[in-house]
């Protein structure tokens, strides 16, 4: 997988992020993603991400649980081993709907955790590169495509905008399956000290 190559800017408050990613849209450059250590409600908007399609993944998930449970119960009940149970009708939708419910949550509920992992590269086996490690700890990180654009224009901009450090990086940008080695897990140039 080829490296591309990344600006890195770290903030200290989510104060002074939200106005930098106000800039640097503004400024035409193109966000390749903002870390933070905790969900930072209405910084999607900021960064003009569209809004999620997860919940009509849930909805076709939960139809297609639907679909089994009504579909395998009456082939069973009707169709392939009907019993006659106290005298009622072999197709007794009534008693299917816990079952069916149920399987319509399991579905759902699977489904769209299987997807959520899918689309944001998260699973055990799955390594990634970490732009700031301390994003996770107390540190905003907002990382910019610098493409064949000029890094130390970028830099300067970040810095105007309140980066308390800004550096270059070369990285992958997607995920590739292993695990990390000793060189991977040391990002000396990515370590932050924020008084």
């Amino acid at each position: 997988m080829a490296k591309k190559k990344f600006v890195v800017g770290s903030f200290k408050e989510e104060s002074v992020l939200f106005p930098a990613v106000k800039a640097v849209r503004k400024a035409g450059y193109k966000i390749h993603d903002v870390f933070t250590p905790y969900a930072v409600h209405g910084l999607d908007h900021e960064m003009g991400l569209r809004e999620t399609s997860i919940h009509t993944a849930g909805f076709i998930y939960g139809i297609t649980g639907t679909a089994t449970a009504l579909g395998c119960i009456s082939w069973i009940l009707v169709q392939d081993w009907p019993l006659n149970i106290g005298g009622k009708p072999h197709f007794a939708l009534p008693a299917w709907i816990p079952i069916t419910f149920e399987l319509t949550v399991l579905f759902s509920a699977v489904g769209m955790t299987m997807t959520f992992c899918y689309l944001c590269q998260l699973a055990p086996f799955v390594k990634k590169h970490h732009f700031v490690l301390r994003s996770t700890d107390d540190t905003f990180a907002m990382v910019i495509d610098a493409g064949k654009s000029n890094s130390q224009e970028i830099i300067a901009f970040l810095e105007a905008q309140g980066a308390v450090d800004v550096h270059e990086q070369f990285a992958e940008t997607g995920w590739w399956f292993g695990t990390y080695n000793k060189e991977q897990q040391l990002y000396k140039d990515t370590t932050v000290d924020i008084a």
